[in-house]
Order: structure tokens, then C-alpha cells, then sequence
């Protein structure tokens, strides 16, 4: 599979690789690997999910995390901007108030996360 083929789904809408299992080279398996490897308290970009791959392909990133994301640490992986992702962002807010994640705030009351205090590198 590519980054850029659309990602195969059951019923529930999650990603499932084909075949008996996942393969190891699946790019979703990569991502969905990569994403679970991120410790509470920090993030990484859709961005460098993918460079951590050897990829450019964000957009891949953002696919498996539509399909896959319910059963991942989804929160963890945001906007290069530093926003949560976009129409979680209340959801995502809770969470990294549980874990700590560095947050600056807006004078308009918004926040994103401090990238260069929270930022992963694998």
C-alpha cells in the first residue's frame, strides 16, 4: 500500500491491513506503530509522523489517523501549527491536561501545544 491509496476498512470504519495480518513494510502499520510509540506529554506533527518513515506523505498520516485514530493516542498527533486536531480540539484539551503536555495560551483564550517543548522524535 501507498501513502496515497485509499486506506481498506471493516465495517466500524477502522483500517485493516489485507492478507492474514499486518504487514510490517504497511505503510498504516508504520504510522499506527509510530503513533503508539509517543509517550504521554508530547505529540508529534502529522508531518513528522511521516518524515519519522522516511515519508512526505502527511495526508497519509492524516488518512490512517481518520480511519485508525479512535484506538490510538490520537491527541498526540496534531497540526504543524500546533492545534489539536481540527473539531477535537475540547476532547484533545482534557487529555493533555491529564498528561501535562506544554501548552501556550491566546489572550483569546485558545491554546495549541508548545511544539518545542513537546515535540517526539523517534
Amino acid at each position: 500500500m501507498t501513502p496515497d491509496e485509499p486506506i481498506p476498512c471493516n465495517e466500524s470504519g477502522h483500517a485493516v491491513a489485507p492478507g492474514p495480518g499486518p504487514h510490517p513494510d504497511d505503510f498504516a502499520s508504520q504510522v499506527i506503530a509510530v503513533v503508539e510509540s509517543i509517550p504521554p506529554g508530547h505529540v508529534m506533527t502529522y508531518g513528522s509522523v511521516a518524515a519519522a518513515l522516511g515519508s512526505r506523505a502527511s495526508r497519509g498520516v492524516g488518512q490512517v489517523m481518520a480511519y485508525a485514530g479512535a484506538d490510538l493516542p490520537w491527541w498526540r498527533v496534531i497540526r504543524a501549527s500546533g492545534h489539536a486536531p481540527r473539531d477535537h480540539e475540547q476532547r484533545a484539551l482534557e487529555r493533555y491536561r491529564v498528561e501535562g503536555t506544554p501548552l501556550l495560551w491566546s489572550r483569546a483564550g485558545t491554546f495549541r501545544v508548545d511544539l518545542e517543548r513537546a515535540s517526539y522524535r523517534p
